[in-house]
């Protein structure tokens, strides 16, 4: 038997379950650090006992609904290479999309950020790398995602500040910008949810009370004596949460401009706030 055919047999069980095929070949080659033509290859080849072990074993993380990165033990997220587990959420494609808003909307060498919910750093560190002169402090309720955070930095050559806090509850000080990707799943949306989300990615990171809303409450409540003059905030949404988290941040701040921005899928993704 080829090591394609061994492949297709245990993907169709994954796809059976639920799970995604592709899955499989993609942490099969990031473990063995194959190419793609290596990996086309070896595809045509008799497959050995020892791959036969290996794709069996991460088979059978991924039928428990572990996730890809977190079987590889870290994901790509903006140009960096950031170690992520079941301590923090594992950066999304999306996310990127509000590092990319925040820079391009913000050419200044020098600026001071905070980063809220830092959970494995991404948001922070892909804003330090691009901005080396940017001052960063990155904070988090969980001391265990605070870990690994400044582990992130660390092996990424970044310098940030680092402050455990639940939203700006010991926060100190002023800033240009503030930034937070935080829980905002509702309990009602749960089935929304993958089942690989679901099962291993942290909780307190996924799911926010007041129907997804508490934390960009608390953000909105407390912001206004953390920001300068020109200050900003970026904000990254579900889908359905537009028009809600605008009227947040207006009660707050009734004179700023407030623009809710779209993901490239053409969702509502992103909410802006600025002096216009």
């Amino acid at each position: 038997m080829t090591l394609a055919q061994y492949l297709a047999e245990l993907e169709q069980e994954l796809v059976a379950a639920g799970e995604e095929a592709e899955s499989l070949s993609f942490v099969y080659r990031a473990l063995n650090d194959l190419s793609f033509t290596d990996f086309v290859l070896k595809l045509r080849l008799e497959v050995s006992q020892e791959d036969r072990d290996q794709l069996k074993a991460i088979q059978e993380q991924l039928l428990a609904h572990k996730p890809a990165q977190y079987i590889i033990g870290n994901s790509d997220f903006h140009g960096l290479t950031l170690k992520v587990d079941e301590r923090v959420l594992i950066p999304r494609p999306e996310t990127e999309e509000l590092v990319e808003l925040i820079l391009s909307e913000n050419p200044e060498k020098s600026l001071s950020v905070l980063d809220i919910g830092t959970g494995s750093g991404a948001i922070a560190l892909a804003l330090a790398n691009s901005r080396p002169d940017w001052r960063i402090t990155a904070s988090d309720l969980s001391q265990d995602a605070l870990a690994l955070a400044a582990e992130n930095a660390q092996s990424c050559g970044l310098n940030l500040t680092f402050v455990q806090s639940d939203c700006l509850d010991v926060i100190q000080g002023k800033f240009d910008i503030i930034v937070s990707n935080p829980p905002y799943i509702s309990e009602a949306d749960k089935d929304e949810v993958g089942l690989n989300v679901l099962v291993s990615e942290p909780h307190m990171a996924l799911f926010a009370e007041e129907d997804g809303y508490a934390v960009y409450r608390k953000i909105a409540e407390q912001a206004e004596e953390h920001l300068t003059e020109k200050g900003k905030i970026y904000l990254e949404i579900g889908y359905k949460q537009g028009v809600g988290v605008k009227e947040l941040l207006k009660k707050t701040f009734p004179q700023k401009r407030i623009r809710v921005q779209k993901d490239q899928f053409g969702k509502d993704r992103m909410v802006a706030m600025d002096n216009g």
